[in-house]
């Protein structure tokens, strides 16, 4: 939302081209300066100025034109145009005048000065008073302020808005004041337009009635199905991101829709990485899944054997088993007293407790923090883990599946 305050200051980087105001208010504007030059000289030295880009960014608000303008050292000189600003007073009266007058207001909205307001709001006798940082005080305008006044009369060439900030107001302001002031002029010339208007009556709109039943929703479908098939055009965005995406989306809606929760709420950007590649089998991928892996893995700053072994870790039960690839942690003593007896007694053999890891050879058992077992796989004399089957809460049963 636009308030008083920034509407109210203005700042012009580039100025149209040109130095000559084309506009009848933008030659009143220049008029109003050379009025009070003595010196011929340094208006048309002001205008070569201006013409060559000496002036810099111009910043208008209330009462104020200012710029830096490049002279002849090399730091610029802040130069300014001083014009007095309306009080509320006069504001009033004019925009009551404006508003009453479907010509002056058809013209301002057109970007022009209304005929009707020049003596009002164009710059009179003496008020236009130029300022500048440098040694040339005896006979303003300097050079410097003649630049200005010239550059400023192309901006009013093309927003008249621009003199009327100069005067105390913003464009939005005074179009939202005119717009009401216009609607109260409407409304008083033909004060019974409003009985002849169709509608209803206030009263009776907001009564109380008793509506239907919304019907009942419709059941979730039981899978979110296959989507569309995209075609390989090279000028088109990558198939199997476009597959990823919609396949994506239609899953998180169907969660979204079944158990009112977001499944991905929450996850970290290595948690979501883990959780899209793993929707790809790692075993025989195609060309185009490696890349979905690789570019996974850029993002996340992990390697792709990183994000495979998440995938197969997210695929064996979710955010909770990733937690129990990633995150050792010490469990009291009691699980593992029951596990390794019980392993045991099933012929699986002896395993080494390691924190919350239970070892034999090329097999392991680890235990979550939800209580749950996950089984984990590797080659002979190599520590390179794997998961494996689903978890359960029996350590027996999680190693056999």
């Amino acid at each position: 939302m636009i308030t008083a305050r920034d509407d109210r200051r203005r700042t012009f980087e580039t100025v149209p081209a040109g130095v000559e105001a084309v506009s009848w208010w933008g030659r009143a504007w220049v008029s109003a300066l050379e009025a009070v030059s003595r010196d011929p000289a340094r208006l048309a030295r002001g205008r070569t100025y201006a013409a060559e880009g000496h002036v810099d960014a111009v910043t208008i608000t209330p009462g104020r034109i200012v710029a830096y303008v490049r002279g002849s050292r090399p730091r610029p000189y802040r130069t300014e145009l001083s014009l007095p600003a309306f009080a509320d007073g006069e504001w009033r009266d004019l925009l009551e005048e404006v508003a009453a007058d479907p010509t002056a207001l058809a013209a301002l909205l057109e970007r022009e000065v209304p005929q009707s307001l020049a003596e009002t709001i164009l710059p009179g006798a003496g008020e236009l008073v130029p300022r500048c940082s440098c040694p040339d005080i005896a006979r303003p305008p300097c050079k410097h302020a003649a630049a200005l006044c010239y550059r400023a009369a192309r901006l009013l060439d093309a927003d008249p808005f621009v003199l009327l900030l100069l005067r105390g107001r913003g464009e939005r302001e005074l179009l939202d004041e005119l717009a009401r002031r216009s609607a109260a002029h409407a409304a008083r010339e033909q004060p019974d337009a409003a009985t002849d208007f169709p509608g209803v009556a206030a009263r009776a709109a907001l009564a109380r009635t008793s509506l239907p039943l919304l019907p009942a929703p419709l059941s979730a479908p039981v899978s979110v199905g296959l989507p569309p098939a995209y075609p390989a055009d090279p000028a088109a965005p990558d198939p199997l991101a476009l597959d990823q995406l919609a396949t994506d989306a239609a899953a998180r809606a169907l969660a979204l829709l079944t158990t009112a929760e977001d499944p991905i709420g929450g996850l970290t950007l290595w948690q979501d990485a883990v959780r899209l590649a793993s929707a790809h089998p790692t075993a025989g991928l195609t060309g185009a899944a490696r890349g979905l892996y690789r570019d996974l893995a850029r993002a996340t700053g992990r390697s792709t054997t990183d994000l495979a072994r998440g995938a197969a870790a997210w695929r064996q039960g979710g955010l909770r088993a990733l937690a129990a690839l990633e995150e050792p942690w010490d469990p009291p003593a009691g699980p593992f007293d029951r596990a390794r007896p019980a392993l045991l007694a099933a012929s699986q053999g002896s395993f080494r407790p390691d924190r919350n890891r239970l070892t034999a050879r090329t097999r392991q058992l680890r235990l979550g923090r939800d209580a749950l077992w996950y089984a984990y796989e590797s080659r002979p004399d190599d520590e390179d883990w794997w998961p494996t089957g689903r978890p359960s809460p029996d350590p027996v049963t999680a190693l056999l599946r």
